[in-house]
């Protein structure tokens, strides 16, 4: 059993599959001026998760914690925090991607990535929104301005980003298309696509046009023929921020827009979506959850890219 001074983490001191994350004991953090330390109670897990386990991306080499989802009780503040006091339920995303260290029993942060956790969920719902529900109001309210009665195309929205971009457009008032396989149609249906589409039986870029928002969510050549089913002057929002320059010239060619981008932990933002979970508009499908200690299992069925919404880590 650990003492006061220490925590439970997932971490781990090399880069490659599942295996090398272990459950190890670690200094517990004290709160910095302008932070908060906060007992987590869930934290999600994203694609993004794996990818740096595997390859390192923007963190390079370990050792580290991953995990930037948190749904947590503040336990101590920090000189000069307004907003938060021991006790208060929170949850936010941790700055990305360098604010990373979620998947511990406890974790430190500016308290500006916070804000209250919505009224009438729980935890595990609290935590596996923040990422996620941050990349797709980013993506289809600032950078897109989605508005009502305009065509939103989400790709792969039965996943994690997907699936809550879906449920923000319709809370926006737009018609959207949803790419998924077919078994997962009934729950685009029910999250609100109003026109499911079955990747692996149509082209999207042949079967799709005149739509307004494009959320690419899976790179490759996805952005580059996504174009083609623009009408003039809508707009590419890809979360994969990497790729050939060339896309933009082809946009400009065919008279539409193209932004890359990565998720920016931001307060103002958790409070729109919290908002939005009271609001009853918005809910985190939750495929399965998983105590800390089988972070291995959780990664290798995530990695898999075959489920549906969320995976959640439970600390207690």
């Amino acid at each position: 059993m650990n003492d006061v001074n220490t925590m439970r983490v997932i971490r781990q001191d090399t880069l490659g599959g599942p295996e090398v994350l272990k459950d190890v004991a670690v200094e517990r953090p004290a709160p910095r001026p302008n932070e908060v330390l906060v007992r987590v109670r869930a934290a999600g897990l994203n694609p993004t998760d794996w990818k740096h386990r595997e390859n390192g991306g923007f963190l390079g080499e370990p050792p580290f914690v991953l995990g930037w989802d948190v749904s947590g009780t503040v336990e101590a503040v920090g000189i000069g925090v307004a907003e938060f006091a021991p006790g208060d339920d929170v949850f936010g995303m941790l700055s990305y991607p360098y604010g990373h260290g979620s998947h511990a029993e406890y974790v430190t942060a500016p308290a500006r990535v916070f804000w209250h956790k919505p009224a009438g969920v729980d935890h595990v719902q609290a935590g596996a929104l923040p990422l996620v529900s941050l990349t797709a109001w980013q993506a289809l309210v600032e950078r897109a301005d989605v508005r009502p009665g305009q065509r939103v195309l989400v790709h792969a929205a039965a996943g994690g980003v997907g699936h809550v971009a879906v449920q923000i457009a319709k809370a926006r008032g737009a018609h959207v298309i949803g790419t998924a396989s077919a078994g997962k149609h009934g729950f685009l249906r029910s999250i609100g696509v109003d026109e499911p589409l079955d990747y692996r039986e149509t082209d999207f870029a042949e079967a799709v046009n005149d739509v307004d928002v494009v959320l690419d969510t899976l790179g490759r050549d996805t952005l580059t023929r996504s174009l083609r089913v623009l009408r003039p002057g809508g707009i590419v929002v890809s979360i994969l921020p990497v790729g050939p320059d060339e896309v933009y010239a082809e946009a400009e060619r065919l008279g539409v827009r193209v932004a890359r981008m990565l998720v920016d932990a931001d307060r103002g933002g958790m409070r729109e979506v919290a908002a939005l979970v009271e609001s009853g508009k918005l809910r985190a499908s939750v495929e399965r959850t998983f105590p800390l200690a089988a972070a291995p299992e959780a990664h290798a069925l995530g990695a898999t890219g075959r489920t549906t919404g969320k995976l959640v880590l439970v600390m207690d």
